[in-house]
Order: C-alpha cells, then sequence, then structure tokens
C-alpha cells in the first residue's frame, strides 16, 4: 500500500523541515491541492548532506552483492505496486494511468539494469612498457552525491539516477521538482523497505532549490552531481561546481528534429510521430520538436497526423479512455499558447487543435501546424507541448544543416527506407541518439544523453555506473 509522504527524508527518518514550511502540490487536471509536503531549507540540506557524509564511508565498503540484492528487492517492490504508484504519479503529474503505468516498468528496470552492473565493476593488472613496474586498476565510487530530478518523469528519473548511485556505492541527497515530489518520496520509502542503509538516501523537497543546492556544491563534500533540467539551470549548476571541482553529469534540454523522407513507410514514420511526439503530452526532453519532411509526401503526412492528433482523447488521466492529461502548470501551458500564437502570426496554417479549452485544470489540445516559418520561435526553443510544428525540405543537405541549426544535440529521429541513407545522416546528426524509424530512444540499457549544450556523461546503459566511479592506479615495482 503506498502511503503518501510529506516530511523530508533524512538520515533514514521522516522529518519536517527546520522552519516547519511546507509547499503544495497540486494536480494540474483540476488545479487542486494534493498534499502539503515540507519545504526544505538551507539547514535541511546540511543535514540531509551530513547524513549522506556520515553513510559514505561504511557504504562504499559494502559488498556489491549486498548493493544487488537491495536495487533487485526495490525492483521487485516497484512492479508490485505499480497500480498505486502510478496513480500517485496520474495525480501530482497529470499523465494518463495507462502512460504512468509504462513510467512504473522503465523506472523499476533501471533498478533491475544496475543491480546487474553492481558486481560487474572491474579493474585491472598489467606490466607496464617498461618491463620494470606492474599497473594495479581499482574502482571506487567518486563519494557524495547530489541528484536533481524534473518532473516530467517523477520515478523513472529518480531510479535513472539512484540506481547507479547505489550500485556503485555512493551515497546521495535527491531533489526532486517540487511540482513532483510525492514519487519521490514514495521511492525512498521503497527503499527503506528493500534494506538500504540510513543515511544512503537523503530526499528533500523544497520550493528553494538555489538555496538548499548551491551551498551543498560550493561546500566541497559533495563530490558528484546529476542533473537532469534545463539547459540555463544547468550554466548556473556549472558554474557552482567549479569552485570545488565537483563532477558532473547533465541531461540538459532537447529540439529534437524528426526527419521523414520521401522513401519513407509514412505509416511507420506516423506510428513513429505520435510516440516521438505526444508521449508525455510532448513534455519530455526526447520529444520531437522540429518536423521536418520532403516536400514530396509533406501535405499527406501532414494530414494524416492531424487526424491521427485530432482524434486523441484530452482530459484527466485518471479516467478511462483518456490519452492526453493536462500539462504540468498554468506557466507551462501559457508557454505553449504562445508558441503557438507567435507561430501563427507568422503565416503558420493550424490543421487541427491551438485553441485552450474553457474550464479547470492545465489542458492544452494536440495541435498541428504546416507552413511554419523557420524563424518561428517554436522552431529554436524547446515546446514542451503537444504541438507538431511541419516544415519541408528538399535535398538531404538542406535537411541535415537545418536540422543541426540549434545549441542542442540530444536525440533525432529519422526514417527512411534506403539504408545507406539511414546510415549517413544518423552520422551527420549533431546528436547524442537517434531513432531510426522509431520515435522511442529511452532503455535502460542504453546510453542515454546528448551533445553540445544537450548535456555532459550518459546515463544508462553499461557506461551509466562509470559516472559514479573513480579510477585509482598503484604502481608496484617488481625487483
Amino acid at each position: 500500500m503506498i502511503t503518501t509522504l510529506t516530511q523530508l527524508f533524512i538520515g533514514g527518518a521522516w522529518v519536517d523541515a527546520v522552519d516547519g514550511g511546507t509547499l503544495a502540490v497540486d494536480d494540474p487536471a483540476t488545479g487542486e491541492v494534493l498534499a502539503q509536503v515540507a519545504d526544505a531549507g538551507p539547514k535541511d540540506g546540511r543535514l540531509a548532506e551530513d547524513a549522506a557524509v556520515d553513510a559514505q564511508e561504511q557504504w562504499g565498503r559494502t559488498a556489491p552483492r549486498a548493493r544487488s540484492e537491495i536495487l533487485r528487492r526495490a525492483h521487485e517492490i516497484i512492479l508490485d505496486r505499480t497500480d498505486e504508484l502510478a496513480r500517485l504519479m496520474t495525480s501530482e503529474m497529470g499523465k494518463p494511468l495507462t502512460e504512468a503505468r509504462g513510467e512504473v516498468a522503465y523506472a523499476a528496470e533501471f533498478f533491475r539494469w544496475f543491480s546487474e552492473e553492481a558486481v560487474r565493476v572491474e579493474g585491472g593488472y598489467g606490466t607496464l612498457p617498461d618491463g620494470r613496474n606492474r599497473m594495479l586498476l581499482g574502482r571506487r565510487p567518486v563519494g557524495p552525491c547530489l541528484l536533481i530530478t524534473p518532473w516530467n518523469f517523477p520515478l523513472a528519473m529518480g531510479t535513472r539516477k539512484i540506481g547507479p548511485a547505489i550500485a556503485a556505492g555512493c551515497t546521495m541527497v535527491l531533489k526532486p521538482a517540487p511540482q513532483t515530489p510525492l514519487s519521490s518520496l514514495a521511492l525512498a520509502a521503497i527503499l527503506k523497505e528493500a534494506g538500504l542503509p540510513d543515511g544512503v538516501l537523503n530526499v528533500v523537497t523544497t520550493s528553494r532549490a538555489g538555496e538548499v543546492c548551491e551551498p551543498l556544491l560550493r561546500g566541497g563534500r559533495i563530490r558528484k552531481l546529476s542533473f537532469t533540467g534545463s539547459t540555463a539551470v544547468g550554466r548556473l549548476l556549472l558554474a557552482q561546481c567549479a569552485d570545488t571541482v565537483v563532477r558532473t553529469s547533465m541531461e540538459l534540454g532537447g529540439n529534437a528534429p524528426f526527419i521523414v523522407f520521401d522513401d519513407a513507410d509514412l505509416d511507420v514514420a506516423l506510428d513513429g510521430a505520435m510516440v516521438a511526439k505526444m508521449r508525455n503530452m510532448g513534455e519530455a526532453c526526447t520529444a520531437a520538436n522540429r518536423f521536418f519532411v520532403q516536400r514530396s509526401v509533406a501535405e499527406e503526412f501532414a494530414r494524416r497526423l492531424a487526424d491521427r492528433m485530432g482524434a486523441l482523447v484530452v482530459g484527466p488521466g485518471t479516467r478511462d479512455g483518456v490519452d492526453v492529461g493536462p500539462l504540468i502548470d498554468a506557466a507551462g501551458r501559457a508557454k505553449v499558447e504562445e508558441l503557438v500564437s507567435d507561430a501563427l502570426e507568422r503565416g503558420a496554417r493550424l490543421l487541427v487543435g491551438g485553441r485552450t479549452p474553457e474550464g479547470p485544470g492545465c489542458f492544452y489540445p494536440p495541435t498541428v501546424l504546416t507552413d511554419v516559418d523557420p524563424g518561428s520561435r517554436l522552431m529554436e526553443t524547446e515546446i514542451f507541448g503537444p504541438v507538431a510544428a511541419i516544415l519541408t525540405f528538399d535535398e538531404e543537405d538542406e535537411v541535415v544543416r537545418r536540422a543541426n541549426d540549434t545549441p542542442w544535440g540530444l536525440v533525432g529521429y529519422l526514417f527512411t527506407e534506403n539504408l545507406d541513407r539511414a546510415l549517413r545522416i544518423s552520422e551527420r546528426l549533431e546528436v547524442g541518439m537517434v531513432g531510426l524509424n522509431t520515435g522511442l530512444v529511452s532503455n535502460p540499457a542504453a546510453p542515454f544523453g546528448g551533445v553540445k549544450q544537450s548535456g555532459l556523461g550518459r546515463e544508462g546503459g553499461r557506461v551509466g555506473i562509470e559516472e559514479f566511479l573513480e579510477y585509482q592506479y598503484l604502481a608496484i615495482p617488481v625487483h
């Protein structure tokens, strides 16, 4: 049974904020307050850091198999409570229950994946080139970590960071987004139930992220930052990490191109578009942001996409049959409204959607725009909403140039039946991931991350645990 938890989790105990402050968690489908959770301040952040630092030495010496078993048990508990966790997530974030259940499975898989990686951390031994010395390589946890997660995938973004940290032997302070703290608190309770020692994971919910996190990053005891969020915030955090040279990994913003060539299977491309655009109501860093469709098939693609988008059912995520839930909050919806208005003022043609419904909740209809001016604001910023903006192209070089004309480089989507073209274009796209004839790239077994201003490092896959480990080299002379 999942209980709605509202306190901070520090040193294995549930505690109120030192100053007694709370923050409201709203249901974006109704605007009603779901819960009042503790609103941590700098003192609470320091207490969480103290707990993580105090637990680090012993936790770092824990047997890899013991860490693995904790993650495996947590994986099983999460799956056993899928419906409860999904409903909690939908209540605070808005996504339909079907999608929320999918996220629970996705989140749990990170724990299973890293439970297997925990026992496969390897070093090495060898003879140095001079023949007189030996080299012994060992791996050790980087140390106490600060993990900062976003609101759009509140459970999976937690497990994607917590899983490798536990597997590597690192302690943690987790700061979830203030819009969606309930899923993170539920996850902390599950890990405690699974046997995670006190102090290894500490969760501070706060509306004052800067006041809580900056002292930790500048203080010298936090040795690793893992952040998922906007590029603008990522830049600020990088500056704060510079003073004490905190190791960082960051998954930042995206501006994903979705490229459809005239030899593509349009049915496959449309299926891919619905996933790449509408997963999580478009509120994903991997969401297709700019649709580039070869001119000869652009009209048919746009018409068929509008038909499919227009058929989606919008409503509260807890209601049966709903395909599209609310956006996260009023500010998120206002941003989408402004981007669509700007595109229309610049001459875009509206095929479906584009009108904010009356009534409570932060709903916005699935929207398709064609004839979009390349200078429109939605071409140069993350839309983070259910809006597909379609542009046309004629030649390969043209679409590659336009796709790469952005400071971001997280993911790109490419649809073509020509294998040579698929490889040629994929290698030219300045992105960390490519979805080739698919609209879904996220998988716990694959390295997730981008290039340029989309981030540093990778999460998931065999390399995910590397972000939480250091090398230690021992030189051994042999006489």
